[in-house]
């Protein structure tokens, strides 16, 4: 066995799984855990979901392609960056999936995409992936195509504006925040699979 495929002695060891709640939306598990002592402690609670992307759309003029829609979790609406899930059922990549989603969420389409990382969406509790892109020099080709559940409009904003609304809490998750960063920093990475 190779160092790399050595068990980290931090590593937890899951011993019994409950589903509490499968359908084709989100699979919530209540586990327990046997801890690198020896110990065994419950109930830790995880779920997955499908991995989703985050675009970071600018136009030919430099502003920020966003959407404003509610977020039940928060109960706000807010402005964001387009975004969606993988449709494991149509085996999308991930960057179709992107061009994908801006297409259907705000009409507008790239042919300058950059990927730049993957990354958990929430490690602690989640196993699902956000892919990170940038799709630069976009230009509105059609209007929206939204989905049963999608409620949003298209709002076009600078970089001040969209800094303004991250200071006023009106631009808040925390991995778009995290996208705009990295795409301010020009490091662009090859995409998954290639």
């Amino acid at each position: 066995m190779s160092r790399s495929e050595e068990k980290d002695p931090l590593e937890w060891e899951e011993i019994e799984t409950e589903h509490i709640v499968t359908d084709e939306w989100i699979d919530i598990r209540k586990s327990s855990y046997r801890f690198p002592d020896g110990s065994v402690f419950k109930p830790f609670y995880s779920y997955s979901r499908r991995d989703y992307v985050v675009i970071v759309a600018r136009d030919t003029g430099g502003d920020y392609i966003c959407v404003r829609q509610f977020r039940q979790g928060i109960k706000k609406v807010t402005t964001e960056f387009p975004a969606g899930g993988v449709e494991k059922t149509e085996n999308e990549d991930y960057l179709q999936t992107a061009k994908r989603e801006l297409r259907e969420e705000t009409g507008y389409e790239s042919d300058d995409w950059h990927f730049m990382l993957t990354l958990p969406s929430n490690a602690t509790i989640a196993d699902n992936y956000a892919h990170l892109f940038v799709a630069d020099n976009c230009r509105k080709v059609t209007g929206q195509d939204l989905d049963d559940t999608e409620f949003l409009n298209v709002v076009k904003v600078s970089k001040d504006e969209i800094y303004e609304m991250i200071k006023n809490g009106q631009f808040p998750q925390a991995m778009h925040i995290l996208a705009l960063k990295l795409s301010e920093d020009g490091r662009y990475n090859p995409p998954p699979g290639s």
